[in-house]
């Protein structure tokens, strides 16, 4: 289903719309349906698109084919992770994505939260005093936040973890095809890609392994993804997920750009009470969170749904609920956490849509004003 024209949609963060090169790509693949560890020729052929398109992943990110394994999306890459890491204790920072935090939960293992600062970012005193504890840590710090956009200081808390023996998972999801990506210089061990998130398709993601990572298989049968990851791949799937990070890493310079617009929206809002979170730390360019206090997430995106513009209130994964950010929690907002609003562009957003968000956005605070000073 397309997004209807007279529609603002700023929600890539959610899920970006199919890249027309990812479209092409996975038609292509579903026109030729092999099995790509068949030996005949088909099945060479489809073996040819997978491998092409690791090496494509791969490049989005630094990193040589052979470190990238495809998998079922973001969740399932943090999952493996997680699961497959050989530790004593995990330390999560305090935004990670329900996909680590869960996880982590139920891995058996004692779970320490990694606070942040007002802005969403980190806090390095605090890790390198809580690596200074017995027992080997997995640390797991996502590079960029799904809903307000900050960017983690990840190679310095990677300095930290590798002098203390641990290991470090990334959580790039975000991230990738928004920003220049290293997986080499960020120090990861182990990093979790998705899809969807740059312009390929829902339901394939990737886990990027460096050399001191240990993946343990945990989905049996067969031997694909190099014995990691049993099932045959999803080839179509995987050929646009390739062609999307191609065209994601051509296109960073120009996404770099939409920031101008972000900003642009950003001092309407505040100009008129809104108050924009995590604006002292570097974040992502294309994504902007910010909340009007008494003006509820839910309400808010009602009423811009209504005005043809689809945003999303804190994460999307949550199976369509909207509550209360615990991300703004964890920055030392809780007055602001039931009020908060993301707006998230991409490839093919345009600076009329941040305007026209701005413009719905700020509609409907003066009509809640109108209501409050009627009822005063």
């Amino acid at each position: 289903m397309s997004i209807p024209r007279t529609s603002v949609y700023l929600d890539y963060n959610a899920t970006a719309p199919l890249r027309p090169e990812a479209r092409e790509a996975l038609l292509r693949a579903l026109e030729s349906p092999a099995n790509p560890s068949s030996v005949h020729a088909a099945g060479r052929a489809a073996r040819d698109v997978v491998e092409r398109a690791r090496a494509e992943v791969g490049a989005l990110v630094g990193v040589p084919a052979g470190s990238v394994t495809f998998v079922s999306g973001g969740t399932e890459a943090n999952a493996l992770a997680i699961q497959s890491a050989k530790v004593d204790r995990i330390i999560i920072s305090a935004v990670e994505h329900d996909a680590v935090t869960e996880t982590a939960k139920v891995s058996g293992l004692p779970v320490e939260i990694l606070p942040v600062d007002g802005n969403g970012v980190a806090d390095m005193a605090w890790l390198a005093q809580a690596l200074e504890a017995p027992g080997k840590a997995l640390v797991c710090l996502m590079l960029a936040n799904n809903e307000t956009g900050v960017i983690q200081p990840v190679a310095q808390a990677s300095a930290l973890i590798r002098a203390a023996e641990g290991l470090l998972h990334v959580d790039a999801v975000q991230a990738a095809g928004k920003i220049a990506v290293d997986f080499s210089a960020l120090g990861a061990d182990t990093m979790a890609l998705s899809a969807h998130k740059l312009g390929g398709p829902q339901g394939v993601g990737a886990l990027v392994a460096g050399t001191r990572a240990n993946v343990t298989r945990h989905q049996h049968g067969g031997g694909q993804e190099r014995g990691r990851r049993a099932g045959t791949e999803n080839v179509a799937g995987i050929a646009a997920f390739g062609a999307a990070a191609r065209v994601a890493q051509e296109s960073l310079a120009s996404t770099a750009e939409t920031s101008h617009w972000r900003d642009a929206l950003a001092e309407r809002l505040k100009a008129e009470g809104a108050v924009v979170l995590g604006e002292g730390a570097a974040r992502l360019p294309q994504t902007l969170c910010f909340a009007g206090e008494g003006f509820g997430s839910e309400v808010q995106v009602m009423n811009m749904d209504l005005a043809g513009v689809m945003v999303s209130a804190g994460s999307a994964c949550s199976s369509g609920k909207v509550k209360a950010s615990r991300v703004v929690e964890a920055m030392g907002r809780s007055d602001l956490a039931p009020f908060a609003l993301r707006v998230s562009g991409g490839w093919a957003s345009t600076e009329q849509d941040w305007i026209k968000c701005g413009d719905a956005w700020l509609a409907a605070w003066k009509r809640i004003g109108a209501r409050r000073r009627e009822v005063a």
